[in-house]
């Protein structure tokens, strides 16, 4: 397995795809020569969806997974989450995720483009043989969703449960055990540790970060929010932190009552420069990205030359770090 820069597209930062697993040690390629991976992470970030509520065929919705061993955790639920976990299982070698294994969900927060998967990922994986029920973890309104998703594909489960499709699944795991949860620690396992940061996302009164410290690596995912300390702090040196972010320079393009919205609501290059300084990961991945006209290298170089130099990457959909 091998690392190597750029993949063609102008990032001028490493990536992997099909077992090609980036480190953090090759992350900036500083000598321009690939870096051989002596062994996989136990922890490892595999992003499933880079999207936003932009229509772009070649980003599927918000969505990124967190995979320990045999073990995945999913956070957030963009469109086409189950088919990017699939493909990342098939073309990666992450048996994970496999949709009959996914079955734990946190959820940043209950924006339409970070939930629209919902349905997906607790029904078509007990298609497929999940054998539990979806466990999700969210802010005040999860459990509500979780229900409301259950009763209007009600038909559909009859369907499926009493009529002549073959039960090799379980008939009960179409369900889901719905938590909402406040800041603090949420969720551990014999794998993980998962603890909830609150950010600051426009008019949301819940939104959520989300540190995993894994038994080898911590990674921190922003959700979506405006500029905070709270990042940093949640961060604090950890393996890989996962932001959005949107062009500060195509900003100026934007008409003015966007710029109100996308001040509130998100997170600049040149203001995630400041966050990452202080937060100082040892791998900053981009998502959720709201480019305006520019690309990925474009967003790489408004980091630099705002004076952010450690190990960067612009993600594209099924990047794994």
């Amino acid at each position: 397995m091998r690392s190597r820069c750029g993949r063609g597209r102008g990032r001028g930062v490493p990536s992997t795809r099909a077992g090609r697993w980036l480190l953090v040690a090759a992350a900036l390629c500083v000598t321009g020569a690939p870096t051989r991976a002596q062994t996989t992470p136990r922890t490892r970030l595999v992003i499933l969806g880079t999207g936003t509520p932009n229509a772009d065929p070649e980003r599927s919705g918000p969505a990124t997974a967190v995979v320990v061993d045999g073990q995945a955790y999913i956070v957030d639920a963009g469109a086409g989450v189950v088919r990017r976990a699939a493909k990342a299982a098939r073309d990666d070698h992450i048996p994970a995720l496999r949709p009959s294994r996914l079955d734990r969900l946190f959820l940043t927060h209950l924006h339409s483009d970070h939930t629209l998967g919902l349905p997906d990922l607790l029904l078509t994986p007990w298609v497929l043989d999940r054998p539990d029920p979806l466990t999700v973890y969210g802010p005040p309104g999860t459990k509500r969703m979780m229900d409301l998703i259950g009763e209007a594909w009600s038909e559909d489960i009859a369907i499926r449960r009493d009529g002549l499709e073959p039960h090799d699944h379980n008939r009960d795991a179409y369900k889901s055990v719905a938590h909402d949860v406040l800041p603090g620690v949420i969720y551990q396992d014999s794998l993980v540790k998962v603890t909830a940061y609150p950010v600051k996302h426009g008019s949301w009164a819940h939104a959520y970060a989300y540190r995993f410290e894994g038994p080898d690596r911590t990674i921190v995912i922003s959700g979506d929010t405006s500029p905070t300390d709270v990042i940093a702090e949640a961060c604090a040196g950890c393996d890989v932190l996962v932001h959005e972010v949107y062009s500060a320079e195509r900003f100026k393009t934007r008409p003015p009552e966007w710029q109100r919205y996308h001040k509130a609501f998100h997170t600049s290059t040149v203001e995630l420069a400041a966050i990452a300084n202080r937060a100082r990961p040892k791998m900053l991945v981009l998502y959720h990205q709201l480019y305006w006209g520019t690309d990925d290298a474009g967003l790489v170089k408004e980091m630099r030359s705002a004076g952010y130099a450690g190990p960067l990457a612009s993600a594209r959909d099924l990047d794994v770090f």
